[in-house]
């Protein structure tokens, strides 16, 4: 019996270890999410210290959104509740089309104070996809996928300054860590186009492999990962060169990639398809180039944004209306947000 009664207490203290210690693996959580919720056209924000996770019903059907650099505004971009139902057959960016879509979508801009009324609404283009900004802030710049264009917009005063024709339905697009270059990445016709901010003139037209979502910068700003929805795979750009120079194979039509701060992993988030989910990120070794690891997160792995610390992913999931948050160290799910219906685009804000 007393032996019984030591080997439950060294279970019970064995466990109780087991417990402690993964609780102290995962990083703190600081700041805040934001995430666009397609199905329900609302914007979700999630405090990361409290887990607490409010969200808002929105003016359009956003389909991202991005935090300016001082964090002082939360952009999104998207199309009316009517234009989005026009889209009809239009997949999650825009390769499967039935009949054109001619509405207007809108930027809305939000004070993060409160997120339950724009402070202002502009003209983005015909669908547009995604939005960034420049380094100051001063200047949006829009994917109307439906004009083959890059809708730029001027932040101060509230106006569309200019149109950058793309290639075929532009949609992801990263500003270079020097903020000198803007690389977008055109799903339609398989290339990735580079934008002098300052002229807001092509310099390049790189092609890349079918069906390019999104890019992503190495913090050194030396090479760019493309997201490959039609063949399974990362393309890797050497930014000197302005050429690909190497594939890396991930999950089922992978859409954002991010990088994180110290420069050594890529998260790469594998959607799939509405007819057959993937549920998976890759992370990429970018010395090697080779996937470290495949963490589970739910069904439709769409959106990533790594912290400011570098200490955390979060990745929206499309069909389970969550948001995960893996461990950069562990690459290990520590947490789960219950978010609006079919989050897409993320965006992170530092506290």
């Amino acid at each position: 019996m007393i032996k019984l009664i030591k080997k439950t207490l060294l279970c019970a203290s064995a466990l109780t270890l087991m417990i402690a210690t993964g609780v102290a693996s995962a990083a703190p959580l600081s700041g805040f999410v934001y995430t666009a919720n397609e199905r329900d056209a609302s914007i979700s924000e999630i405090a990361l210290e409290t887990g607490q996770v409010r969200t808002f019903k929105a003016p359009i059907v956003a389909h991202n959104v991005q935090i300016t650099p001082d964090g002082a505004f939360l952009l999104a971009v998207g199309m009316t509740a009517e234009g989005h139902e026009k889209e009809g057959a239009h997949d999650a960016h825009g390769m499967q089309k039935m009949e054109p879509v001619n509405d207007e979508g809108k930027l809305m801009i939000f004070d993060v104070r409160n997120l339950d009324k724009p402070v202002a609404s502009l003209p983005a283009g015909k669908h547009p996809a995604h939005v960034v900004t420049d380094r100051e802030g001063q200047r949006a710049f829009v994917t109307s996928s439906e004009e083959n264009a890059i809708t730029v917009l001027d932040l101060a005063r509230r106006k569309v300054i200019g149109k950058i024709d793309t290639g075929a339905s532009p949609h992801g697009l990263r500003p270079s860590p020097d903020g000198k270059e803007l690389y977008v990445a055109n799903i339609g016709d398989d290339s990735v186009l580079v934008v002098n901010t300052t002229t807001l003139k092509v310099v390049a037209r790189i092609p890349v492999g079918k069906a390019p979502a999104q890019v992503g910068f190495t913090p050194d700003g030396r090479q760019v990962y493309v997201s490959l929805s039609g063949e399974n795979k990362v393309a890797i750009i050497d930014v000197a060169t302005r050429q690909v120079i190497g594939k890396v194979d991930v999950g089922r039509s992978p859409i954002q990639v991010y990088a994180t701060s110290d420069g050594k992993t890529m998260y790469v988030a594998n959607q799939g398809s509405e007819k057959a989910w993937d549920d998976k990120v890759s992370v990429i070794d970018i010395a090697s180039r080779k996937v470290i690891a495949a963490v589970t997160t739910g069904p439709g792995a769409h959106g990533v944004v790594v912290d400011s610390s570098g200490k955390t992913a979060f990745v929206t999931n499309i069909d389970a209306g969550t948001v995960s948050a893996i461990d950069t160290n562990t690459q290990q799910v520590t947490s789960t947000f219950k978010v609006g219906a079919g989050p897409n685009g993320i965006s992170y804000r530092r506290k």
